[in-house]
């Protein structure tokens, strides 16, 4: 493009702006939530999913105290998700993050060592990652240390060098299956080396968040390897946390979420726990397990969902493949095409990330903050946007990402113009 016609299509582009100024829109790519047609999905959940057994498998009646591991039907069924036993399994309450964040808190401060005896703390942050993880770390004055993601999981080049020679770091979040918001899974090579890789912090943990363990997009499904028996082979038993939850599967306002951990592990998370509650919600926990029994039901739960989420990827795609796709244009921003989980994840030429989200705040398009996904907010490239399709409707979808295309081309177009 010569200076004359970037010049040309820089008024253009100032000119559109200013429309979408004058006639501000009111949508939302800000988080991943479920929408309405989706939690409808789930609505025999609470209409007609009847109770007429009150004692659990494990001859608990879910109406009184006891089970503090959660019901075994329920560990079972969750079990399957993680590839757990029922011994190795702990069923909690409706978020999975609550189950993380008092994880990290044992740990801190109630084991047996615990890390708040030690001057610094640190975690490592494959990044761009999921920003509520880094919201707990820091809430609990743990230091993050980001580090770079591969397309297949984290730099292990760079974890393993790291985590040998630094006691501090105690351990680091992974979101192996479709990550948020990357959209990347773990392969096979990479579970091996978090398995079996030297640490010099002797009780290292691995936060296994697998959010999206069964949430496909397409027919092409990509799975993990187990992690929990990578770590047994690798005579780490102890080294992983796995966490999974039925918030983007039934109803995230009361749905329930699961621990896996070795046996020894679970016990010590157990105790902790047991200081704190008697149990979680038993009766919910057997009313998902009626709902959803057992693991080919919830898959085929999952494609109803599919279904409902997978024209939205599509839709985002063509739309900046549409603005974008030719050569001599796709320097302006890349992006990821997932075949799973709830982002799409653009990666914009450096310092423009920041400016065209404030650009589209300023028009009535809300989406999460720039560089969010990375440790404190800090990515010095200023070059992540992360968006969040699920609850938006189609038409809403598309203009949207019309707007979004607009901002990103004259953002940059407008840096180009400043460093000429």
């Amino acid at each position: 493009m010569s200076q004359e016609e970037q010049e040309t299509r820089l008024e253009q582009l100032q000119e559109q702006y200013e429309r979408y100024k004058q006639r501000p829109l009111d949508l939302s790519l800000a988080r991943g939530v479920p929408s309405s047609e989706q939690l409808k999905l789930s609505q025999a959940l609470i209409n007609d999913t009847p109770i007429t057994q009150w004692l659990s498998d494990d001859e608990i009646d879910i109406r009184n105290y006891g089970g503090l591991y959660g019901i075994k039907e329920a560990r079972e069924l969750f079990g399957s998700l993680m590839e757990t036993s029922v011994e190795e399994t702990f069923i909690g309450g409706n978020s999975s993050l609550h189950l993380m964040y008092a994880v990290l808190n044992h740990f801190m401060f109630t084991a047996e060592k615990p890390w708040s005896q030690d001057a610094t703390v640190k975690f490592l942050c494959p990044s761009p990652g999921y920003d509520r993880h880094w919201f707990m770390l820091e809430q609990l004055g743990i230091e993050m240390i980001s580090v770079p993601l591969t397309g297949k999981g984290p730099d292990m080049d760079t974890v393993e060098t790291l985590v040998s020679q630094d006691p501090a770091i105690k351990g680091m979040f992974v979101v192996p299956t479709y990550n948020n918001p990357t959209g990347e899974t773990v392969s096979d090579e990479v579970v091996d080396r978090l398995a079996a890789m030297t640490t010099a912090h002797d009780d290292f943990l691995i936060m296994w968040d697998n959010a999206y363990v069964v949430h496909h997009l397409y027919e092409e499904r990509e799975v993990v390897k187990n992690i929990l028996e990578a770590c047994k082979y690798a005579l780490n038993p102890n080294r992983v946390v796995q966490f999974v939850s039925t918030s983007k599967m039934t109803i995230p306002g009361s749905g329930v979420s699961a621990i896996g951990a070795s046996v020894d592990r679970m016990q010590e998370i157990a105790k902790a726990f047991s200081k704190q509650i008697i149990s979680f919600d038993k009766i919910n926990q057997k009313r998902h397990v009626e709902f959803l029994k057992d693991r080919e039901t919830i898959e085929a739960h999952m494609e109803k969902h599919a279904e409902i989420l997978a024209p939205k990827f599509e839709w985002i795609d063509a739309i900046l493949h549409a603005f974008f796709g030719e050569e001599e244009r796709s320097h302006f921003v890349e992006w990821t095409q997932p075949k799973g989980g709830y982002f799409v994840h653009l990666t914009t030429q450096d310092g423009c990330a920041e400016e065209v989200v404030r650009r589209m705040k300023d028009i009535g398009v809300h989406l999460t903050d720039a560089n969010a996904a990375y440790p404190y907010g800090n990515n010095p490239r200023d070059n992540s946007i992360r968006l969040a399709p699920s609850n938006a409707k189609l038409d809403h979808l598309e203009i949207a990402m019309e707007a979004l295309c607009v901002c990103i081309e004259l953002v940059t177009l407008e840096k180009i113009e400043l460093t000429n």
